[in-house]
């Protein structure tokens, strides 16, 4: 480093160098070992604690790591001494229970008339284990974001299937789409662990409930669904909103409909069971869940499919019930907080 002012001609202290040295290699964290030609340890200098008792003048690889490291070290370090190109690689060392890895640069240095093997030692584990969790993250992406196209290309075929113009078909796949969206940005404000069950009914009731009725009516248990349950079920709550929105109980001037989650069975297993009901203001009043139409799909077949689970759907005269009861794989029950109707 050049220096200038009055401190340029001073010389610095050897030792002065070497302390600066030592605790710039502390505060790092890497670790210097060197070897003489023969592979024996001449020097260390801040070795971790486990290798500082391992690591005496005129040890070896072998005694600071293990045979089996030892002679694929020697092979590489003797290619170094021949070639004088450096060389690296890691080393998995198993350290009260715990795997940790170590990166080793080696580099052919002469001191004096003797040349020998230096190696610059750093302990890299955190480094290897966030790069394990960003590949898993990744992967755990690419899955989710198929499954996320498939759903979406079935929604399209589908309604396209049961719409008889452009402009039908426009206004239903977007609010599908809509619908998807709002229960995925619950997912993914939550770090992908999924949403709970009040939050995703509120967001699917939003665009539909009149500011005149009242609060929602959400209650029973606010369970936590996990990523795939929120997604299917958020699409069954969509079709039923929309439908009573159009021509049921939300389309009238006090709407009579009611979503609960309770406690059940289901061959053997705990689960919970959601249910819709809903009071038609007319008993003639129509519905969308025509044989075949695409929302009775959803409710009967594609939902409890997704979730391994079972639905029944019941369009009895003024009224329409729906019962979807979901195996405790798909949710967990983290507070039991008083039932409540949820607030908008």
């Amino acid at each position: 480093m050049n220096r200038t002012g009055p401190l340029a001609d001073m010389q610095f202290p050897l030792e002065g160098k070497e302390l600066l040295m030592e605790r710039a290699l502390a505060s790092a964290g890497i670790s210097v070992v060197y070897q003489d030609p023969d592979l024996s340890i001449v020097y260390t200098e801040n070795l971790p604690p486990h290798f500082q008792t391992m690591s005496a003048p005129g040890g070896s690889d072998a005694d600071m790591f293990g045979e089996a490291h030892a002679r694929i070290l020697e092979i590489q370090k003797r290619k170094v001494l021949e070639s004088g190109s450096p060389s690296s690689t890691e080393v998995d060392i198993a350290i009260d229970g715990e795997m940790r890895t170590y990166e080793l640069k080696m580099e052919r240095v002469g001191l004096g008339n003797e040349v020998g093997i230096l190696s610059v030692i750093t302990e890299i584990t955190e480094t290897r284990h966030r790069e394990k969790v960003l590949k898993s993250l990744l992967r755990e992406l690419s899955h989710r974001s198929k499954n996320l196209l498939a759903i979406i290309q079935g929604i399209a075929t589908q309604t396209a299937r049961n719409t008889l113009s452009l402009d039908a078909f426009l206004v239903k796949f977007r609010g599908r789409l809509q619908s998807l969206s709002n229960s995925q940005d619950l997912i993914t404000d939550s770090s992908w662990r999924g949403a709970f069950l009040f939050e995703l009914s509120e967001k699917q009731f939003a665009p539909y409930w009149p500011e005149t009725a009242g609060p929602l009516p959400i209650v029973g248990l606010n369970v936590h669904l996990t990523p795939n349950a929120a997604v299917h079920v958020g699409l069954a709550l969509h079709e039923l909103i929309v439908n009573s929105a159009s021509y049921g109980a939300i389309a009238g001037p006090a709407p009579s409909v009611a979503l609960d989650c309770q406690e059940t069975m289901l061959a053997d297993r705990k689960a919970i069971e959601v249910s819709w009901v809903e009071t038609l203001h007319d008993r003639n009043e129509v519905h969308e869940f025509s044989e075949n139409s695409f929302g009775k799909i959803v409710l009967e077949r594609v939902v409890p499919s997704a979730v391994n689970g079972r639905a029944e759907l019941k369009l009895l005269p003024g009224r329409i019930e729906y019962h979807l009861v979901i195996p405790d794989a798909e949710f967990e029950i983290l507070k039991r907080a008083p039932q409540r109707m949820s607030s908008r």
